[in-house]
């Protein structure tokens, strides 16, 4: 710990430097918002080479045509108007006029047809290639620009999960890029795109500096996540790399760091306690829960499995596991979902002589269940201990089995499991979020929900436009779910962020990346 506090120490002062050149004085230092990164970035070419963490940077960087707002919905970003045609099988993207590169170029239809054209060649090891090229959830069959602020899109068929696809974050928004990104060989460069700061330098191990780009074309209007105003307010960022949390929160007491845009939830309480620290506490589109096999010998009687249902507290587990943030949701459909209403709120009432009698008419005869979990993810490993005591109390024969995490992800994929206490990723469309877990088990063993009834369903709202229809097929699909609960549904995942008493505007987003945009900071 000294050494890597001392490593520390060090990259701080190079960051002073940094801002500050030869000579000069603190009056004249750049606004500079310096930020923590838990790892280092894996690479500076957006949506390639890429994780989390990563996607976190470059989505300063870069924009695409459609990105999410704070409802989970796909908007205009790039774009000014989106047309979708009669049959569903094309879009027409309006363009923004005005809108610039990093390097002056007005951006056009053309760039945007050549940043596609790249996303799509094999070579370039794009992250959602397979989504696009017909092994995913469409196929697109031509790009065309007719004029200069006009782009079509040719689908192979209709598709209600294309633009929300566009908007995914590990895609990097698909980016539009100026071709000057490449190198003269065609291999990368550097990131030119249109977002709100442009790449400065990556020195490996210690920060990513990016600068404010002055003629960033901003939308008007409010904050609306990856969507709406997003205007640079500092002159800098600095995503520190700062992989012991431990360093970082001092840091951030110290006024060393201003941004921690993940804070363990151990850490709110006692942040909560500090002047110096603002916190911004959300619930975002990640699930955690408790997924069961319902091939298994014993957890296949679906009066079982509502047993279980029935055996847990919600409330008191959520807040025991989230120190009292986070707030219960049985439905695979995330609250801050415009699909999520009062359908959705419906729930497995808490009764232990109901759970009981299920289990009496399920014929338990005290066969020992096996729930799997890992300490990666505390959260989920402290849900599996108290639903254990739960379980335990309605007379169900439960133990935990505590595997690495990546162990745990293999027996995940393999199906081989009775139950785990398991966190999900997520999903922006309520579609995407069932399609994780609902599918056939012979051909994909890792999917929870084998009904081809439920499939079809999915189906159809991955093809059917319509809000209110798909909004009926959603509600449909969270009464079957309750009704034969391949898996008990929690809680959304938790995005705490924390910075220093100087900075105004931030705010943690839905997706749990940080948003550097309309935020700023006083020296």
């Amino acid at each position: 710990m000294p050494m890597l506090r001392q490593t520390m120490k060090k990259g701080l002062l190079s960051l002073a430097a940094l801002s500050l050149g030869a000579g000069a004085s603190w009056a004249q230092a750049p606004s500079t918002l310096r930020v923590q990164l838990r790892a280092d970035i894996r690479s500076i070419d957006p949506g390639v080479n890429r994780d989390h963490n990563t996607d976190g940077v470059a989505l300063h960087i870069v924009e695409g045509l459609v990105a999410y707002g704070e409802d989970a919905q796909p908007k205009p970003l790039l774009a000014e108007k989106v047309e979708r045609s009669a049959d569903g099988k094309s879009y027409t993207f309006r363009l923004r006029k005005g809108v610039k590169f990093h390097n002056g170029a007005e951006m056009t239809s053309a760039d945007v047809v050549w940043s596609w054209n790249r996303y799509m060649a094999p070579k370039t090891d794009w992250r959602c290639l397979s989504e696009f090229d017909g092994r995913g959830i469409v196929k697109v069959e031509s790009v065309t620009a007719p004029d200069p602020h006009t782009v079509v899109f040719a689908l192979d068929k209709p598709s209600a999960l294309f633009l929300s696809s566009l908007a995914r974050t590990d895609c990097a928004m698909a980016g539009v890029m100026h071709k000057d990104s490449l190198k003269a060989d065609g291999s990368f460069d550097k990131p030119i795109g249109t977002g709100p700061f442009k790449f400065v330098e990556w020195r490996r191990g210690e920060v990513v500096r990016l600068e404010k780009f002055a003629d960033y074309a901003a939308l008007s209007g409010k904050v609306d996540g990856m969507a709406g105003s997003k205007r640079p307010l500092v002159d800098e960022l600095h995503f520190m790399v700062i992989p012991d949390m431990a360093t970082a929160k001092a840091a951030l007491l110290s006024g060393d760091v201003d941004v921690v845009p993940d804070v363990d939830n151990a850490d709110v309480a006692e942040l909560k306690k500090t002047e110096k620290v603002k916190l911004s506490v959300s619930s975002h589109m990640g699930l955690v829960g408790l997924i069961m096999q319902t091939r298994d010998p014993v957890l296949s009687n679906v009066k079982l499995r509502l047993a279980i249902a029935s055996a847990i507290d919600k409330a008191e587990l959520v807040s025991a596991v989230t120190d009292g943030i986070g707030k219960p949701n049985g439905s695979i459909i995330p609250t801050l979902s415009s699909y999520h209403g009062k359908v959705q709120d419906e729930d497995v009432r808490f009764d232990l002589a109901a759970a009981k009698k299920l289990i009496a008419e399920a014929g338990y005869k005290g066969e020992k269940i096996v729930m799997l979990a890992n300490k990666r993810y505390p959260q989920s490993f402290n849900a599996a201990v108290v639903a254990q005591q739960m379980l335990q109390a309605a007379g169900l024969n439960v133990d935990i089995e505590v595997l690495e995490w990546a162990t745990q992800l293999d027996r995940y994929s393999k199906g081989n499991y009775q139950i785990q206490a398991f966190p999900y990723s997520g999903r922006m469309d309520p579609a995407l979020s069932y399609e994780s877990m609902t599918g056939p088990k012979d051909k994909q063993p890792r999917k929870l929900w084998d009904n081809p009834e439920v499939q079809a369903l999915l189906e159809k709202s991955m093809v059917v436009a319509e809000t209110a229809e798909r909004q009926a097929i959603f509600d449909e699909l969270h009464r079957r779910f309750l009704a034969e609960m391949p898996m008990i549904m929690l809680y959304n995942g938790i995005a705490g962020g924390a910075t220093g008493d100087k900075v105004d505007g931030y705010t943690s987003s839905l997706t749990s990346l940080p948003q550097l945009w309309e935020v700023s900071v006083k020296r």
